[in-house]
Order: C-alpha cells, then sequence, then structure tokens
C-alpha cells in the first residue's frame, strides 16, 4: 500500500511518516504550501520556506521521497474567502476545520492521488475504526490534551476511508521522545499556531485586506440591563420550569437567540466646560451601560474576546459579550462570571447539519443525550439534543461560555464510565 503522508516540518507528522515507514508500507512525504501573503502575519515572510525546509530534512533522515505542491488558490478560494465572508456577516468562523474537510482531505488527497497514494496520513491526534456495518468511525485521540478530532467534525465517509492517523494512539509525550530517539531534525520543534497554514496574525490587520476599518462604540453592559430585560428573565424562567423534551420548538428558538443589546441608547445633554464655557456635548447617565471606549470595526471581534480592547479602568478585564455589524457596536461586559457570556441552548440550521455516518443522522422528534464541544480544547460538556422542524437545538445541562456565531459544534457519543480506555465518537456537526 501506497501512503502520502502530509509532512508540515512539524513533529506530529515527521512522526507519523516514521512510524509508516517503520511498518513496512511504501511511503512519500508531500509538503503543501497554501498561503504566500504576509500581511498581518507576526512571524516574518519566511515561515513557510522554514517548515519546508525542515520537512526535507525529516523525510531525508526517514528515507522517503519528497514532494511539494502549491495548494495556495484552493486554500484561498475555499478557505480564507469563507473566512473573510463570514466575518463580514457578524460570524466567527474556524478556518481549520474548513482546512482539513477542503484541503488536506481533498485538493491535497487529490495531488497525493495523481502520485499513486492509495491512503493520505497527517499526524492528528485522533484514531478511526470501522463500525459493523463497514462504515468509518471518528475517536479522539488518547491524549486527553491533544485531541484533534474537533478539527476533523466535518470529513466524510470517503474521506475517512483513505485517512491515516498514526500517532492517534499516542501521548504527546511518547511522540516527543520517538521524535528525539530517532533524532528527527522536527523533534523540537515547537508545535504550530494560530489560522492553519497561515499561522499567527494580527487578525484586524489581517482582516483588513478586505474588510474595511470603520470606527464605531464600545458600550459596556451594567448587570441593571440583565434585572429589567423581559428576555433575560422568560429566558431564565422557562429553563427553570420545563425539562428540555418539554420545549415546544418556538420556546426552543427562543431561548436560542442570542441577547439582543440595541434597546440601550444615549441620549444626550450640553454643557459648558472650562473658564471659557466652551459648550460641549455628553451622553446622559444610563443605568444599563455606557460608552466605553471606541473600536476599528464590530466585524474584527468576537464573543469572548479579551484582548485588544484597549480600554482602561476596570478592575477585572472585559469580554465581548455580542457584537452588532450593522449598527458597528460592539458590547462588553467587565469580569468572566458576566451574565452575558452564559447560555444554555444553541441553535443549528438543518441545511448546516453534517453526520459522521448515515446511521448517526437525527430524524425529526428524536431526542439524544450527547457531549458536546463549542471550541477546540474545550472539557466535552453533558447536553440533550432536540431534532426538531426549526432545526438541531443543544440544550446543555450546564450554561456555556462565548457561545459563538458561526463556530462549530461537535457532538459526541456518551463515554463508557466502566471502561477507562474508553473513547467518545464523533457522532456529527453543525455551524452555530
Amino acid at each position: 500500500m501506497k501512503i502520502c503522508v502530509g509532512l508540515s516540518g512539524g513533529v506530529d507528522s515527521s512522526v507519523a511518516a516514521l512510524l509508516l515507514k517503520r511498518q513496512g508500507y511504501d511511503v512519500f512525504a508531500m509538503f503543501m504550501q497554501n498561503w504566500h501573503d504576509t500581511e498581518g502575519t507576526l512571524h516574518g515572510d519566511c515561515e513557510w520556506e522554514e517548515d519546508k525546509f525542515v520537512a526535507e530534512l525529516v523525510a531525508r533522515k526517514i528515507g522517503i521521497p519528497f514532494y511539494f505542491v502549491d495548494l495556495s488558490g484552493e486554500y484561498r478560494q475555499r478557505v480564507v474567502d469563507y473566512m473573510f465572508d463570514e466575518y463580514a456577516h457578524g460570524r466567527t468562523p474556524n478556518p481549520d476545520v474548513l482546512c482539513n474537510s477542503e484541503i488536506k482531505f481533498d485538493a491535497f488527497l487529490q495531488k497525493a492521488r495523481a502520485l499513486g497514494a492509495d491512503m493520505v496520513a497527517t499526524g492528528h491526534y485522533c484514531r478511526k475504526e470501522q463500525a459493523p456495518d463497514g462504515s468509518w468511525k471518528l475517536l479522539e485521540g488518547i491524549d486527553p490534551g491533544k485531541d484533534q478530532s474537533y478539527f476533523l467534525c466535518r470529513l466524510t465517509q470517503e474521506q475517512l476511508a483513505c485517512a491515516m492517523f498514526p500517532i492517534g494512539g499516542m501521548l504527546k509525550s511518547e511522540v516527543r521522545a520517538l521524535a528525539a530517539e530517532a533524532d528527527l531534525p522536527s523533534a523540537d520543534k515547537k508545535d504550530s499556531q494560530g489560522i492553519c497554514f497561515v499561522g499567527k496574525v494580527d487578525l484586524p490587520v489581517f482582516l483588513q485586506q478586505k474588510l474595511a476599518s470603520v470606527e464605531g462604540e464600545v458600550v459596556e453592559v451594567f448587570d441593571q440591563w440583565y434585572a429589567d430585560s423581559a428576555k433575560y428573565a422568560a429566558d431564565a424562567a422557562l429553563l427553570a420550569s420545563k425539562e428540555p423534551s418539554a420545549l415546544s420548538d418556538g420556546e426552543l428558538l427562543e431561548l436560542s437567540k442570542p441577547l439582543d443589546y440595541s434597546n440601550i441608547v444615549f441620549e444626550t445633554e450640553t454643557y459648558r466646560s472650562g473658564k471659557h464655557h466652551v459648550r460641549k456635548t455628553r451622553n446622559k447617565p444610563n443605568p444599563w451601560g455606557v460608552v466605553a471606549g471606541r473600536h476599528e470595526g464590530a466585524q474584527f471581534y468576537t464573543i469572548g474576546q479579551r484582548k485588544g480592547l484597549a480600554i482602561g479602568g476596570h478592575a477585572r478585564p472585559l469580554f465581548v459579550l455580542a457584537t452588532d455589524v450593522g449598527a458597528n457596536r460592539v458590547y462588553v461586559g467587565e469580569g468572566e462570571d458576566h451574565k452575558g457570556l452564559f447560555r444554555r441552548v444553541l441553535r443549528v440550521a438543518a441545511d448546516e447539519l453534517h453526520w459522521m455516518r448515515d446511521e448517526l443522522a437525527m430524524e425529526i422528534g428524536a431526542e439524544r443525550r450527547c457531549r458536546v464541544r463549542i471550541r477546540y480544547r474545550q472539557e466535552l460538556q453533558d447536553a440533550l439534543l432536540l431534532m426538531r422542524e426549526g432545526g438541531l437545538f443543544v440544550v446543555f445541562d450546564k450554561p456555556q461560555r462565548s457561545i459563538t456565531p458561526g463556530q462549530f459544534a461537535a457532538f459526541y457519543a456518551m463515554p463508557d464510565p466502566s471502561d477507562k480506555w474508553d473513547a467518545p465518537e464523533l457522532l456529527g456537526s453543525g455551524v452555530i
């Protein structure tokens, strides 16, 4: 069997290639360049060239052929353009998820097949196994701190069938040790960070390649707004009075809607200032909030964001609660326990759902207990899935912090508590 390893220059893909070579497979490596532009990146102009250099050294050390492929056109069209469009509409995309389904296991796979590959292997920390019906299951990797199944939550059965994850049954420490024992050039290389194949970026600068910077207000929301909000009180009362499965479609839809702060408006007044009594204008005090600062574009911010607000004078950090791209407003709250950061219900539109195996798909009216992850490295959270006419509703047992439109919610099977090695199966996913 001929296997193409997507060799990135990092330690994970290097060890994946080493293991396959030692197991006797016909292995070759292929490095893909997916990005040329450097505007907004934080690691200099030639980071990809360094990665390619290390990848070539690794391939030479292992003794496998090395190829280079430029997929920057496909990456821009299928990942980056999607990313810009989502931010422009006030949502926060996850380009790494799209990179795997659209590039690594699609465009890259096609290039690998053209070179004779039967399978494509990557350095992802996840596993796959075959179900009794012949379909493929995607399971978490055994390293709880490194599992990357979340990033593969949009793969199809056809893509899984030709995918290999050689290090999914290893701990990161074991991978590092094996790389050091084999004296691989990537043994001590730090893990990559930031956007897949772009790297760490100054997001506003990066997005300004296509999205205009327009100054607007940052509004801090006070606790009094929640005390006076009829929706906030009604949502809390509804969740306290009914079991999730007893909620109607209309009630679930209402509970899944983010809070709307547009009723926080500011009346102005004029006053005279200084010894020359110069006439100035200011906002009248408002018990619901205050204009705490200015920003350069609401589309550059995401729910739960802490850094980049540049607003002082608070005992605790400020966090983004919501953005309104139409009004170009950003709403923030003080403290990581702020009421506006937490919700219990999210909705996935029916056409945004993806099930890893056909038999896992839920029919309208079906319910399923499972565990859910709404961001990478978040601990799995207990929840109830409710499939209704209006889409799939996820009702969490506990309020969740920073549920963000545009991100992916990934659904996992409940683990077997009697088996400490049991790894949850990734059932499916949907765009929040």
